[in-house]
């Protein structure tokens, strides 16, 4: 069942505040991880199945009455659960040791399973309107998780960021307004049939220009990019990873990419303004991030160069640029995931964000700082890691759709981002360990065996990367590459 995507996550973040009451930590974490692990299997082995037999439509009932609500089980959106649930496992192995010391863990899973439910509903959905309700619910429970330990910058990030999402949702629902008043339904395909005719350019324009400045508010593109900063650093670190690692691409790159290039279709004036955001996101996020000493905002801001990256290749439309769009939505999640939870060891072991307050910590920290050494140099694009591949794909791309100065800029950009990369080696690993540091530990065992996960999970990628892209990449491209074809024939039942 295509729903079990959705009930399964609620159904937890249901439970979970009433198990806490019997157990404060066993069974919390054991279900949490249980039911991400069989939500990860169920992707990769019935999710394949059904999307190979082209069987992945789901109408909900009430009491056996058809409701107006179905969810679509396509090659990107299961592409998606399979991201939004490898990095959440990882995530959750994490919490178990991280979450400790916040107390109520129970409460935060609930929030944590409400958000990947949140986002599981948005992937699957085939209408404007579920599409935003369950964006909206994943960006409630974010909120939450933000300000989650309650401190002066934590609570006030989380206003920020939930001020500025309402910004965002108000220019979405702008656009669904409009066009439900030209169309008389939210249906994807419905919408790509009454604009695939070119008669209402105006109107279209009118929502692009609504969806750009809402999805790309979700998005963090440069320059609706100011929340973002604030909300990662401040909240938990296994937040900080979900929110730069899966809920950015979510509720803004894959609600974005699915609505132009399968609903509007990717026309040349989109195309440019995909691929100039892109292309701006890309440079001031690398500019800024080389600014910063604390570790998590500067991969905050490394967060918001590598999301120009993934809209630069859906952007220049080639097969190449969108696979590698697609591969780099999962690199990245990996590789800032692991950086997020890295750099959550650090603060846990050391009590500080500050670079430098920091150095030495390789010689009591290996296994953090053995780890934060592959996602650095995946997030770079060093090879044969996983994140080099998909940067390749892009470049490669961009030189197929002759966009020679933004190829240029993308590798340039890309020697930036090792440049800060290396200054996080160098200031927090390398050199002579400061004498405030001598009593530093290592991270305790979950959070160590998460990040190493993570951490081979990048590799094996990296190694095995045409594996992936068969399985995985490949029937995602294919998807988009169909453009508005796909929606009518298959987003409107």
């Amino acid at each position: 069942m295509v729903s079990l995507f959705i009930l399964i996550p609620f159904i937890l973040a249901a439970l979970l505040p009433l198990i806490e009451k019997f157990s404060k930590r066993f069974l919390p974490d054991l279900l949490t991880n249980l039911g991400i692990l069989f939500l990860l299997i169920y992707a990769m082995t019935y999710g394949q199945q059904i999307v190979a037999s082209n069987a992945g439509i789901r109408q909900l009932q009430w009491f056996n009455e058809q409701l107006n609500i179905t969810f679509a089980l396509d090659g990107f959106s299961l592409f998606m659960l399979f991201a939004i649930y490898l990095v959440s496992f990882g995530v959750t192995l994490f919490s178990i040791d991280y979450m400790e010391h916040y107390g109520n863990k129970g409460i935060f899973y609930a929030l944590f399973m409400i958000m990947v439910g949140g986002m599981s509903g948005l992937v699957l959905a085939t209408d404007l309107f579920t599409i935003y309700v369950f964006l909206e619910v994943a960006a409630i429970s974010s909120y939450g998780l933000v300000a989650y330990g309650l401190k002066h910058d934590e609570l006030e990030a989380s206003f920020k960021y939930l001020m500025l999402s309402a910004v965002a949702t108000a220019f979405l629902l702008l656009g669904i307004m409009f066009i439900f008043g030209l169309n008389g339904s939210l249906k994807l395909g419905d919408i790509a049939d009454r604009f695939a005719s070119g008669e209402y350019r105006f109107v279209l324009g009118i929502c692009t220009g609504f969806f750009i400045f809402g999805f790309g508010l979700k998005a963090a593109l440069v320059p609706f990019h100011s929340w973002l900063p604030d909300a990662h650093p401040s909240a938990p670190a296994p937040i900080s990873a979900m929110l730069s690692g899966l809920l950015i691409k979510v509720s803004g790159v894959y609600a974005l990419t699915r609505i132009f290039l399968n609903v509007f279709g990717l026309n040349p004036a989109i195309s440019t303004v995909l691929m100039y955001l892109g292309l701006i996101s890309i440079i001031v996020g690398a500019i800024l991030a080389l600014g910063q000493s604390d570790i998590k905002r500067m991969l905050a801001y490394s967060s918001i160069s590598q999301v120009g990256y993934i809209i630069l290749g859906f952007g220049a439309g080639t097969d190449l640029a969108i696979m590698g769009a697609l591969f780099h939505i999962l690199n990245h999640a990996l590789a800032k995931g692991l950086l997020f939870l890295n750099s959550g060891s650090v603060e846990h072991s050391t009590g500080t964000r500050d670079l430098d307050k920091m150095g030495g910590l390789g010689k009591r920290m290996p296994i953090t700082a053995a780890t934060t050494v592959v996602g650095s140099l995946s997030v770079a694009g060093v090879p044969p890691l996983n994140g080099f591949w998909s940067k390749l794909f892009i470049i490669i791309g961009l030189l197929q759709a002759k966009a020679y100065g933004f190829a240029f800029a993308a590798v340039l950009a890309s020697i930036i981002t090792l440049w800060y990369y290396i200054i996080i080696q160098r200031r927090a690993f390398f050199g002579k360990l400061k004498e405030t540091l001598q009593d530093v530990k290592e991270v305790p065992f979950w959070m160590a065996v998460s990040t190493i996960f993570i951490a081979l999970v990048c590799v094996i990628i990296g190694i095995g990367f045409p594996l992936v892209i068969s399985n995985w990449i490949e029937p995602a491209t294919k998807v988009l590459n169909e453009g508005i074809s796909f929606a009518m024939r298959w987003l409107r039942l």
